[in-house]
């Protein structure tokens, strides 16, 4: 009988343990922030669509997003202002947490990788 009770029991704990699936959907609508520091000004960013907007020091930015798979997407600006503006941003999401991911970014065809964090404050 006490066997019994011990799998009924280990079967429960098992099941009760079920992991939340990893990917970035959550992470495809919505306001986030990037915070000040590692190479950025503090940057808000509404996801909606195909569009995300970036609202950092006194700009706003309007690009398309597109998603590749749950952990990679293309940035595009809509409204380039400079030469580096019209290429394509890749970001790679490197680590996700509930409410933020690390991620990868790298303008165009260049070697240099930007990294940083991004936080989801409100769905």
């Amino acid at each position: 009988m006490k066997k019994i009770v011990l799998i009924i029991a280990v079967f429960t704990l098992m099941l009760s343990c079920k992991n939340e699936p990893l990917n970035a959907d959550r992470f495809k609508t919505g306001t986030f922030e990037i915070p000040e520091g590692k190479g950025y000004k503090k940057t808000i960013i509404i996801r909606q669509d195909s569009i995300q907007i970036e609202k950092y020091e006194d700009r706003i930015d309007t690009l398309s997003i597109a998603w590749k798979n749950n952990f990679h997407y293309t940035l595009k600006m809509l409204h380039p202002k400079s030469a580096i503006d019209e290429d394509p941003i890749h970001v790679k999401i490197t680590h996700l947490e509930k409410d933020s991911y690390e991620f990868e970014a790298v303008i165009g065809h260049s070697n240099f990788v930007q990294k940083g964090e991004i936080f989801k404050i409100k769905k």
